[in-house]
């Protein structure tokens, strides 16, 4: 690991047991924390969330890009979301080929019919890279996608930075530990929340957290939900079941005012168990409380957004006369390509079927382990020939990332190193009323990592686990 963890303390067998037992402690006493499997309903069994026993080596320049530019895409999804021919011309062929895209598009559809009840405009957002370190050529900063629904671990991320740094002293590595920075992404995700709460200008009114049933991550929304009530903003967790519509299209829970609808569910097709649930979401969406993300802004996260976004021109339509802000987002951009019917989908299709072990194969959804990649990849492929089902995808180029060694700590796993790979994160809000974007910062970072054995997966989904860059 180039300029991080020394090679004869990542092989000290003694010394690793006892860093992982300090490290394991340390999580606990920093609430680093996660329910358990077994009883992810319960605060009364709680384990601490997986993590990297050290600090993953980042250099500075690429993870400064990532900051720096998050600004900029905050203000391309909310231009995105505004932008109602776009969405429809994007989206159309996707929407008709994937149930969940078309059931959301249809919501919609509906509220721009019948016109928007709210002006103010919050979004949470986390843009994911990797670092592209190909043989020869410098670090690239790639973009993987941008989650605009329910972008998890800003709480859990806030807690780490101090476990990695006590791990660095207690292994004789002080002189390291400056190199992993403050972070504090709960903090920037509740000023967002406090501003939108603000503006819907009821002092009553409520932060509501959209949850789902099982909640084994529920400390990481404590995070966020803790400093609401440090700003005595009264903050409730309530399922779609809950929720009911009131006079002037006031929402109301038990009775309560909402001002704020903070999905933390509602991304995945599972999370519309009936057709309630997708009732309630229109009612929600139609309401006059603050929605985060409202259904445009969830939409302008789909891959296939990202996808069109990368075709020539495309980005000039947001930001006209700003060829700056075009380069320094288009810099991130990694190959994507369209799988629509045509010619220019035929020629994806050729491309990805001669070289699969090239490219990932990514459906419409969220929440990790859902992609497709090497021979998976040409068995979809040959499933949907002849039909419109390849639409409901999108082709993007593998990003070629180094491994390193390190230990991944997790409840009952043995000890042993791991070749990793890591994905950064980068936390972004806005607040927008009307046409006046009254709150646009970048409000601090993740850093996930998982054995590189494991082609997909997330932290919640029991892959990957979380980590901090240790800046190079």
């Amino acid at each position: 690991m180039e300029q991080g963890i020394p090679e004869a303390i990542l092989s000290d067998t003694r010394l690793l047991q006892d860093l992982a037992e300090v490290a394991k402690d340390t999580a606990l006493l920093n609430g680093v924390l996660m329910r358990t499997k077994e009883e992810p309903n319960s605060s009364e069994l709680v384990t601490y969330a997986p993590f990297t026993l050290f600090p993953t080596a980042v250099p500075r320049g690429v993870f400064e890009q990532a900051l720096a530019v998050q600004t900029q895409y905050n203000l391309l999804v909310d231009k995105i979301s505004q932008d109602s021919e776009f969405l429809e011309e994007a989206l159309a062929s996707t929407a008709e080929s994937d149930d969940f895209t078309g059931r959301l598009f249809s919501i919609y559809r509906q509220t721009i019919k019948e016109g928007r009840s709210q002006s103010v405009v919050l979004g949470l957002n986390r843009s994911d890279y990797m670092l592209d370190q190909q043989e020869g050529l410098p670090t690239a900063l790639r973009q993987i996608e941008i989650n605009t629904i329910a972008a998890s671990f800003g709480g859990l991320a806030s807690h780490t930075p101090d476990l990695h740094r006590h791990v660095l002293k207690v292994a004789g590595l002080s002189d390291l530990s400056h190199r992993i920075l403050d972070n504090n992404p709960a903090a920037g995700l509740a000023r967002g929340l406090a501003k939108a709460w603000e503006l819907y200008g009821v002092e009553r009114a409520v932060v509501m957290f959209l949850v789902e049933d099982v909640q084994r991550n529920i400390m990481d929304h404590r995070c966020v939900e803790n400093e609401l009530w440090s700003r005595d903003i009264p903050t409730i967790r309530r399922k779609f079941e809950d929720v009911s519509l009131g006079p002037d299209k006031r929402l109301f829970v038990d009775g309560q005012e909402v001002a704020v609808v903070y999905f933390r569910n509602g991304y995945m097709p599972q999370n519309y168990p009936t057709e309630q649930s997708w009732e309630t979401r229109l009612l929600m969406e139609r309401s006059r409380a603050i929605k985060c993300p409202d259904i445009a802004t969830h939409l302008a996260g789909t891959k296939k957004v990202q996808q069109v976004l990368a075709r020539p021109g495309v980005l000039e339509r947001f930001f006209p006369e700003q060829p700056q802000v075009v380069q320094q987002i288009r810099a991130t951009f990694a190959g994507l390509y369209t799988l629509d019917q045509g010619q220019e989908g035929d020629k994806t299709v050729a491309m990805a079927m001669a070289n699969p072990e090239q490219f990932v194969l990514k459906p419409q959804r969220e929440g990790g382990g859902n992609n497709f990649y090497g021979s998976e990849i040409c068995r979809v492929l040959e499933e949907a020939r002849g039909s419109s089902k390849r639409t409901a995808y999108i082709l993007m180029d593998k990003v070629r990332a180094r491994a390193s060694v390190n230990y991944l700590l997790r409840r009952g796993a043995p000890l042993q190193p791991s070749q990793c790979l890591s994905e950064l994160g980068v936390f972004g809000v806005y607040v927008r009323q009307g046409t006046d974007m009254v709150m646009n910062e970048c409000v601090g970072h993740l850093l996930r990592t998982k054995s590189s054995e494991h082609a997909d997966g997330g932290v919640a989904a029991g892959v990957a686990v979380l980590d901090n860059p240790l800046l190079v």
